[in-house]
């Protein structure tokens, strides 16, 4: 029994997707989803409530000739849930919100009673003015006083900025003088040493005219003129401690090898000869 749920379907070997007749849909189609209610609102044929978060099978469309900076807008269409009258609302990039459009009003719209409130401030703010001119140079003497703040705390910003750039560039500068001094000193230590065998070279070995030869040399080792020292007076303190400590420890063993009968606790007792 062959597989119900495959992956790979079989194409026959004269199979040709060209030949499949493409289908032509209208160029602005309306697609059927599946939402919720963005807000709530209130239908305007029999005044029915739709809160906010009710699902709907609804029709998505293209709202043709508008857009927001390039943004597409949308636009959905649902039905009351008492009458079935149509309703429409559309997306709004501008707000970041949804618009109602048709067949129903909006309960409370944020942005609304936002600009609202701002509008009868700067009302209020401009008929107190009008009205008394102490309070009109009293804003004028806020705002400027607001301002100066303001550039005296970017001000305050930028010489931290300038300073911290100065730090950290002087930090940097410490560093690298350090870092130079270091190898500096590591370049003089190369130096020495390396001065050092060569000095000690030059002693062991000296070159002296080939006879016979014109401009021919011979590399001769000087023989050391004092004794030769010993391998020990070679070695560091460390590795000559533990060579004695090793010899001390064998001629111990040796010792108490040739004592054995006596460690086992075996005493040899001599029999005395019978008399003839």
């Amino acid at each position: 029994m062959s597989e119900r749920k495959v992956l790979n379907k079989y194409f026959p070997p004269d199979f040709d997707p060209d030949l499949i007749p493409r289908r032509k849909g209208p160029k602005n189609s309306q697609q059927v989803v599946r939402l919720m209610a963005p807000f709530s609102m209130r239908c305007n044929t029999c005044g029915e409530y739709i809160y906010k978060g009710k699902k709907f099978n609804a029709r998505k469309e293209t709202v043709e000739g508008e857009d927001y900076y390039g943004i597409k807008i949308f636009r959905f269409y649902i039905k009351c849930t008492l009458c079935s009258a149509e309703i429409t609302f559309k997306t709004d990039p501008k707000n970041t919100d949804y618009a109602a459009e048709h067949g129903a009003s909006r309960n409370f719209e944020p942005w609304r009673e936002e600009g609202a409130v701002e509008e009868e401030d700067r009302l209020a703010k401009l008929e107190e003015e009008e009205n008394n001119p102490m309070k009109a140079l009293e804003n004028r003497t806020v705002d400027s006083k607001r301002e100066m703040d303001i550039l005296d705390a970017l001000q305050d910003i930028r010489a931290r900025n300038a300073r911290n750039e100065r730090v950290g560039n002087s930090v940097d500068l410490l560093a690298q003088v350090g870092m130079e001094e270091i190898e500096h000193a590591e370049d003089a230590e190369r130096r020495r040493l390396e001065e050092e065998d060569e000095k000690i070279v030059r002693e062991i070995f000296s070159r002296v005219p080939a006879d016979g030869v014109a401009g021919a040399t011979i590399t001769v080792k000087r023989k050391a003129a004092d004794v030769e020292p010993s391998v020990e007076s070679l070695l560091p303190e460390s590795a000559r401690a533990l060579i004695t400590e090793k010899a001390t420890a064998i001629h111990a063993m040796k010792k108490k090898k040739g004592n054995g009968k006596n460690a086992l606790g075996i005493k040899v007792v001599k029999r005395p000869k019978p008399a003839a």
